[in-house]
């Protein structure tokens, strides 16, 4: 969507000045040639609305079309990525790698083409009909049932024939506008507003490190996980307070991360309440709400600055958490950049840890962090680093 269909509709913005440039040039032939004769108007109104409701049929199959290979593209991308990401699976497996090249790549590659080809030759089919209608209206139709002086004949066919580039350029802008119109539908599939989902650029307040309680009221969020079968996690009550030690357990598909992003703020409830000392969180203040979080997710990402930051000796700070990780002889910090991330799963969790410590937030929440960390730091975890927050 970012790369294709922004670019759709951006061609399509930028090919509406030269149509409506066009579309002066064609009103404004029409003008000269009611001057020249009003029967002239009405037979060339009248076959314009002959070549228009022909072609209308043409354009809404090519659309059709268009709209069936944008589909395919999708699927297409949904392969590339699983090459990449399933590269060791397919290098081990002959038979698997054979047919995933012959039977999907393939074959969704075929049908792209296939309906892109189909599209774009019923709008040169419409073109090319266009084109026709205008040559005949010129040629025979005209001539032959209505009487002109050689004046005004000599100035109809000329005016024909300059209006025919405009004409022609309107046309060939059909296949953009239909692509963008595509394109459009596409990037609201998404069910974004941007007025409702932008991020405020203005700071938020101080956050409360002080706080008292975080609590759920009646929480309820329903999660789209198949067509037509939802899966609603709540009501659910909750109570968190300072120096509480919680965990969170389910078995898999339970809710368990959901419930985790609802507490933090990054998912808004269908119903229900999250309060903070009392305070209910809103669009209003949910900004300020998040800042009282550091997360580590399961699907975490790893950045390789240390960004907003602002301690003055974060450097110091970083490689005495790197040590108490047991990081130090691995990765080096300079100026608040981590010298490699191209470590193990579990090495990279304990760099995320760190960039948890750094930020020294009140709530910390950890998404099944010692998953993957060997035997012996996971009781460091639960025995030593867990209690030491706890403390704090």
């Amino acid at each position: 969507m970012l790369t294709e269909d922004v670019q759709a509709v951006a061609n399509a913005v930028f090919a509406i000045p030269s149509i409506c440039i066009d579309v002066a040039i064609v009103v404004g032939c029409l003008i000269y040639i009611m001057w020249l004769s009003w029967t002239a108007l009405v037979v060339i109104c009248c076959l314009s609305a002959i070549a228009i409701a022909s072609c209308r049929g043409l354009l809404q199959r090519g659309e059709k079309w268009l709209s069936l290979a944008r589909e395919k593209e999708d699927r297409l991308f949904s392969h590339f990525r699983t090459t990449t990401e399933g590269i060791k699976e397919l290098k081990l497996h002959y038979q698997r790698r054979q047919a995933f090249l012959s039977e999907d790549v393939e074959s969704t590659a075929a049908n792209f083409r296939r309906y892109n080809n189909r599209g774009l030759t019923l709008f040169a089919a419409t073109s090319s009909w266009g084109k026709l209608v205008f040559f005949f209206a010129t040629g025979f139709v005209l001539p032959r049932i209505i009487a002109l002086s050689p004046q005004a004949l000599s100035g109809y066919i000329f005016t024909f024939t300059y209006v025919m580039l405009p004409m022609d350029n309107i046309i060939s802008a059909l296949p953009i506008i239909s692509k963008a119109n595509i394109a459009l539908q596409k990037i609201e599939s998404l069910g974004l507003s941007l007025s409702d989902r932008a991020e405020i650029s203005t700071p938020p307040p101080v956050i409360d490190r002080t706080w008292h309680s975080l609590e759920l009221q009646d929480v309820v969020y329903p999660y789209q996980a198949e067509e037509d079968i939802n899966f609603i996690l709540g009501p659910i009550n909750l109570k968190f307070q300072p120096g509480e030690l919680v965990f969170i357990v389910g078995g898999n598909g339970s809710g368990k991360s959901t419930l985790a992003k609802l507490i933090t703020g990054l998912y808004i409830p269908q119903s229900g309440k999250v309060l903070l000392d009392g305070q209910p969180i809103d669009s209003q203040n949910r900004e300020w709400y998040r800042q009282h979080f550091s997360v580590i997710f399961s699907d975490f990402y790893l950045f390789e600055r240390l960004l907003g930051l602002e301690q003055t000796d974060l450097d110091s700070l970083a490689k005495d958490y790197l040590s108490k990780l047991q990081l130090a002889h691995k990765v080096k910090v300079e100026n608040g950049k981590l010298s490699t991330t191209a470590l193990s799963q579990g090495q990279r969790k304990r760099l995320a840890l760190l960039t948890a410590y750094l930020e020294d937030r009140p709530i910390y929440l950890f998404d099944e962090w010692a998953a993957d960390q060997d035997p012996v730091f996971k009781e460091i975890f639960y025995t030593q680093f867990l209690l030491k927050l706890k403390g704090r």
